[in-house]
This record gives structure tokens, C-alpha cells and sequence, in this order.
């Protein structure tokens, strides 16, 4: 694999990581968020990766090896939970309904943390695979001098 193939496929990690991250961060923001434009609480969401190949072109594809397919990473989807909201009971709350109950996101905040520690520990590993990749390409140029 070539250092730009290496850096395309690590790239593709933290640009999916990153949207992860941005998709976990709004989950937790909106925890306590009873009322959206769409009616309703805040619906959690995550997003969907897909492997896709790195080759380009059919040529490329052809001339790989079959154990060296490469793959990078995209997100494909982003998934809205539709499960049920919780109910807690509130009844002076603005949004309770006739029974006093008052629909809340169903957001396990212990849950997006341990996502959102998963996501960094991935990015992180695509940033030290991209500094190994120019660590090695700066060192192949020294070897020319």
C-alpha cells in the first residue's frame, strides 16, 4: 500500500469518528430535551459505518492483490431511535400530559459516555496511524539524500 492509500484510509476514520462524536455530543445534549420542532422529546441518534473499497477505478481494482483490498470508512446513515420515550411523572412540568407524565429522551448518558470514550480512543489510533505513515514517508525521503 502506497502512503497515500494509507493516509486516504486513515483520514476516512477520523472524518466517521468525528461525525460519531458530533452525533454522541448532541445525544447528550438533548437528554433533557422534551419538546423538538418534529413534536415530541429528542429522538437518540447513532451512525451507521459502511467498509468501502479505497480503489477508484476498475483498473486498480483489477491489478490489486485479493489479501490487500484496502477498505476506508464512511458513514453511510445516521439511525433515529423510535423506541419509546420514558415517562416521568411531573405534573407541574410545561410538557406533562392529562396524567402528569412527561416524555423524556431515552438517552442512557452512561452509555453515550462509554461511546463517546470509544470514538475518541478511534480517532486517536487513526491520528497515530497517519503520523506512522508520514514518519515512514519522511523517512524513505532521507534514505534518497
Amino acid at each position: 500500500m502506497d502512503f497515500s492509500k494509507a493516509m486516504n484510509v486513515s483520514s476516512s476514520g477520523l472524518t466517521a469518528q468525528r461525525m460519531r462524536m458530533n452525533t454522541i455530543s448532541s445525544n447528550i445534549a438533548n437528554i433533557n430535551t422534551t419538546r423538538t420542532p418534529e413534536g415530541g422529546p429528542y429522538r437518540r441518534k447513532d451512525v451507521v459505518f459502511e467498509a468501502i473499497p479505497e480503489a477508484k477505478s476498475f483498473g486498480e481494482i483489477l491489478m490489486s492483490q485479493p489479501d490487500r483490498n484496502v477498505q476506508r470508512v464512511q458513514v453511510t446513515d445516521v439511525h433515529v431511535d423510535r423506541g419509546a420515550p420514558l415517562l416521568k411523572y411531573e405534573p407541574d412540568h410545561p410538557d406533562a400530559n392529562e396524567q402528569g407524565y412527561v416524555a423524556y429522551p431515552n438517552i442512557n448518558l452512561m452509555e453515550e459516555m462509554a461511546n463517546m470514550i470509544q470514538a475518541t480512543r478511534s480517532y486517536e489510533a487513526n491520528v497515530s496511524a497517519m503520523q506512522a505513515t508520514k514518519d515512514m514517508a519522511m523517512t524513505a525521503l532521507e534514505i534518497g539524500q
